[in-house]
């Protein structure tokens, strides 16, 4: 297997593409090859099979999707009450937002992942990690709602990551800024004056 990074995340990113726009039945080395804007045959010397391809883009995409650790250090230091939390969870929308690729290659990986066992692991393992991280976070800046809040947030804030992808003319941007301050009201209870 060939071992430029560079080429490597390239080929990824282009399956990223291929599985928003054509679904996982589309997803062949050739189509990842033509969206990378490689010589065909690249692919193949980088991903063993059609399932390695479906696993490393799932990992690709949550790689581009994180944060970075300062970045989330802050989110939750400046979380400190309802509309602050508010902000928090609007920023997390919007960065899915501005990668609506790489969500929707998330949702044709999930289905996927029903009849890959492989890739069901790798979902399971990125997405436990990151509700426990979440979750870990949330208790340790002292929000309230401990870890069942944090687990409805995420529950809420991925359908409505899933309505403004597949069906974004249902809420307007206000609906959807309002729902979450009412998801924050009312999932994660009320805010004490912080002790920081």
């Amino acid at each position: 297997m060939r071992q430029n990074p560079a080429r490597r995340a390239a080929l990824l990113d282009g399956a990223i593409e291929v599985l928003a726009r054509e679904g996982a039945r589309g997803l062949t080395q050739r189509a990842v090859d033509k969206e990378a804007g490689v010589p065909i045959g690249t692919a193949s010397n980088y991903f063993r099979n059609r399932d390695d391809l479906l696993v490393q883009a799932g990992a690709r995409v949550y790689e581009r999707l994180r944060p970075e650790e300062n970045a989330l250090t802050e989110m939750f230091d400046q979380a400190r009450d309802a509309a602050s939390y508010g902000v928090m969870l609007r920023e997390s929308v919007g960065r899915v937002a501005a990668f609506p690729s790489g969500h929707l290659a998330l949702l044709e990986l999930r289905l996927e992942a029903t009849r890959r066992p492989d890739l069901r692991t790798l979902l399971t393992e990125r997405v436990r990690a990151d509700i426990d991280e979440n979750v870990t976070r949330h208790e340790a800046a002292g929000l309230p709602g401990g870890a069942t809040a944090v687990l409805l947030m995420y529950l809420a804030m991925n359908w409505l990551i899933v309505e403004q992808l597949t069906l974004p003319d249902v809420f307007t941007d206000a609906e959807r800024d309002q729902l979450v301050v009412q998801a924050v009201e009312r999932i994660v209870g009320p805010f004490l004056t912080a002790t920081k």
